[in-house]
């Protein structure tokens, strides 16, 4: 709240005309927050539907005119996103605002911003810091600082009129420090940025598994801007269009780091001028350089003073000057690349009383491998430096970094370690400490540890000319299996319904951790989500296909309620392919409901419709009474959403059959609320009730509190349908005081605006009016599409003329 905005708004420019006698775009009062602004958007709108034959413009009809994801039309229809300047003029000429409104409507905007700015400030708004710590030992590269300086000052290095770049890309060959470059510079810089810094590595050169896809890093980015994972958009577009919002007119620096293209950059470019994209990458990335105005700065490798100071900041300027030969030769044998200098002087911080023209010998007299992994520049001669520092460590740390190699990355916490050697934790610890000290490994976060592209790769290398394939394939079986294994338990935490799956046994070596409760079970999935996925595709590659489908059911739970639908969708492809790969019938079964599920919510639903069939047929052949009925409940949710209310009917009865012949008596308990909701849909009241009541019956012998919230909601909608009101609104409050302590937000919403609609019927308009809007405020909170049915009711409802609602959603 604002006791005195910059520009308050006045209504003469929406006074009501005698041919609208239903509408009045008035603003009487200060505007104060973005909902504000979005009401006066849905009045314009309904105002044009009006005019032109009471059709609205639906999401999807404006974003065609536009060019913009009708997603985020949503969002600036639903005050979630305040549109930019550009987009909101265009908006409101779009729905037929006069020139006077449109006037009035740019500085209605102006004033909400700046009452926004202020709030923000006032109140602390999250401020991003995702800078990886600068390195403290960081010497040299003054010329390029002072390029990045320039290129991002107005004026540039000239003091020309010449406009600060937007974004910048840092080129060279792998290790010769870009990574350390832009993080110090972004440090140095971050003032600058007062609104936030926010890092990403795009995994663009990662030898174990893929890089990091646009929508992933976005989901990162809107994570950081405070947006709630119910929120997130499925598609890229609108995450995209989201993202943009999120930074129009804020202050921001974007480091995108270790890219391989433009399109994996592009859609992280936030677009507005206010903002500093800084990208990373081994390609020149010349196609964002000449589309997007991007400035190329080149990094190469260190000058031979520089490398001298790399060297005197780690082992001690005196220690140099008394071996200068030696020093000489050990920067030759090191090309002068900065990741091979750092293991050099990681060897030579450790023994402190070592000549260093013995280290110039050994580093000398190593044998190079017969195949270099970076080819046709001083990248060729780190594979010596590696394979020096690599023959100094103890045999059980020289096996654990090339087992590391058979891990899927992008990194692994000290129990996985531990299971993937075969070794006990304490001692793994060890070891790892061992391998950071040399520089082969990174702890990025305390017990997690990563490495650089080039020594994931040298991994590899020696551990394809060292280990034998059954010792390989040894340590990816044991590492599968103690994710697999630790992943089950901690998906029967989080979702005691959870229908647990066979394992086997885990192999000799293998430790899975102990996951304690739900939290637990929830910040584990967190931490190694991503690892999950890149295990779920390292299995299928490695052969290991009983794995795959099995890790991939046990990630179905998590990823959905954190929205991650499109991780969701691969991992189940991924997870169906292995179970067909190797005949594994139930495994097949259960790949092809979990992706229908995954499918329906990111609009899929002819496809998801195929795999709920092929489901059924296989949970069918099996004899899988429990299965079919999952499938069948799920399968009728479906068809419900798509108005096929007898279909729905038809699959609801067929599982509450089977659950009855499988002696499921829960599973049985919901399936009677299945039905009964099913023929409510159809108008068939009786038997809706008969069913409610039996499911009520056997959810109190099961004590399923979520089970009998949905009975009792269902319930309330037959009597309201019925014109028992009183007894609507009775039962709907039931169902509230389960739900709120379950703390099912969805369900909650959607009840609120049932209530509201028996509030209404009963002449309680004021209360309908306020339990739409705690329900359109869930709705919103979750980004759901649902909420503009709710928003059309309370723009009818408050309309002058004061007509009823709706019960319809308003098309969008």
């Amino acid at each position: 709240m604002h006791d005195q905005p910059a520009r308050p708004v006045t209504s003469r420019a929406f006074q009501q005309t005698p041919d609208e006698p239903h509408f009045a775009l008035a603003v009487d009062r200060e505007l104060q927050t973005v909902r504000d602004l979005a009401l006066l958007l849905r009045k314009l709108r309904h105002r044009h539907a009006r005019r032109h034959g009471g059709s609205l413009l639906t999401y999807r009809q404006l974003a065609a005119k536009t060019g913009w994801s009708h997603g985020i039309i949503g969002e600036y229809f639903a005050g979630n996103v305040l549109p930019p300047t550009e987009r909101f003029d265009i908006l409101t000429r779009l729905l037929g605002a006069t020139s006077a409104e449109q006037g009035a409507l740019a500085t209605a905007r102006d004033q909400v911003e700046e009452g926004r700015r202020r709030m923000n400030l006032a109140a602390g708004a999250p401020v991003p810091q995702q800078l990886p710590p600068a390195l403290t030992a960081f010497v040299g590269r003054a010329e390029l600082l002072a390029q990045l300086d320039g290129a991002t000052t107005t004026g540039g290095t000239s003091g020309s009129a010449e406009p600060a770049a937007t974004s910048v890309v840092l080129s060279g060959t792998a290790g010769v420090g870009k990574t350390t470059l832009a993080v110090h510079w972004a440090h140095r810089a971050a003032a600058r940025y007062p609104d936030g810094q926010l890092y990403v590595n795009m995994r663009g050169f990662d030898p174990s598994g893929p890089m990091m896809t646009p929508a992933e890093a976005l989901r990162g980015f809107l994570e950081a801007l405070d947006v709630p994972p119910e929120r997130l958009p499925t598609h890229l577009p609108a995450q995209v269009g989201l993202y943009r919002s999120l930074l129009a007119d804020r202050r921001m620096l974007i480091v995108l780091d270790n890219a391989r293209d433009v399109e994996q950059v592009r859609h992280l470019l936030p677009g507005s001028p206010s903002c500093l994209v800084l990208a990373t990458s081994r390609n020149r990335l010349d196609g964002l350089v000449a589309a997007e105005g991007a400035v190329p700065i080149t990094v190469d490798l260190l000058s031979f003073d520089e490398a001298w100071q790399f060297l005197a900041r780690r082992l001690g300027a005196d220690r140099l000057t008394s071996e200068p030969h030696a020093v000489n030769e050990m920067i030759e044998r090191c090309a002068r690349l900065p990741l091979a200098l750092a293991v050099v002087a990681a060897r030579g911080a450790a023994h402190p009383s070592f000549p260093l023209s013995t280290l110039a010998a050994e580093l000398r007299q190593t044998r190079r491998l017969p195949d270099g992994f970076v080819g046709g520049d001083a990248g060729t001669d780190v594979q010596r430096v590696f394979s020096w520092s690599y023959q100094h460590l103890s045999p059980p740390a020289a096996r654990l970094f090339r087992l590391l190699a058979c891990h899927p990355g992008p990194d692994t916490a000290i129990p996985a370690a531990a299971s993937l050697a075969g070794l006990p934790r304490i001692q793994v610890r060890r070891l790892l400490a061992e391998l950071a000290h040399a520089h082969l490994v990174t702890e990025h976060l305390p017990g997690r540890f990563s490495r650089h592209d080039l020594l994931r790769a040298y991994a590899a290398d020696l551990a394809e000319s060292i280990d034998t394939p059954d010792t390989q394939r040894a340590a990816i079986q044991r590492g599968l299996d103690h994710y697999l294994h630790t992943a089950h338990a901690a998906a029967l935490l989080l979702q005691p319904g959870w229908d647990p799956i066979s394992l086997p046994d885990a192999a000799p070596g293998v430790a899975s951790e102990e996951i304690a409760d739900h939290d637990h079970a929830l910040s584990w999935f967190t931490a190694e989500y991503r690892v999950l996925l890149a295990a779920v595709a390292h299995a299928a590659r490695a052969r290991c296909e009983e794995h795959a489908w099995r890790l991939a059911r046990t990630l179905v739970d998590f990823l959905q309620r954190q929205g991650h639908w499109s991780d969701l969708v691969a991992a189940q492809r991924t997870a169906l392919a292995a179970a067909q790969q190797v005949g594994e019938r139930p495994g097949q079964a259960g790949a092809h409901r979990d992706l229908a599920r995954a499918l329906t919510r990111v609009g899929e639903r002819e496809e998801a419709e195929g795999h709920y069939r092929a489901a059924l047929k296989l949970f069918g052949e099996l004899g899988d009474h429990t299965g079919q009925a999952r499938t069948h409940r799920a399968f009728g949710a479906l068809l419900d959403r798509l108005g096929r209310h007898a279909d729905s009917l038809h699959h609801a009865q067929l599982g509450l059959e089977l659950y009855r012949i499988a002696g499921h008596l829960s599973g049985e308990a919901s399936a009677h609320n299945g039905v009964g909701w099913a023929y409510a849909r159809l108008g068939r009241y009786g038997p809706a009730l008969d069913h409610c009541r039996r499911a009520l019956v056997l959810l109190r012998q099961t004590d399923d509190r979520h089970g009998e919230a949905n009975t009792w909601d269902s319930l309330g909608f037959i009597h309201d349908r019925l014109g028992r009101h009183r007894q609507a609104v009775a039962c709907y409050q039931r169902a509230l005081i389960l739900i709120t302590q379950l703390g099912d937000r969805y369900d909650e919403a959607e009840t609120l605006n049932r209530l509201g609609d028996s509030r209404w019927s009963l002449g309680d308009r004021a209360g309908a009016v306020r339990t739409w809007q705690r329900a359109l405020r869930i709705f919103d909170d979750l980004g759901h599409p649902d909420a503009e049915g709710v928003r059309h009711r309370l723009v009818r409802a408050t309309a002058p003329a004061g007509g009823a609602p709706s019960a319809g959603p308003d098309p969008g």
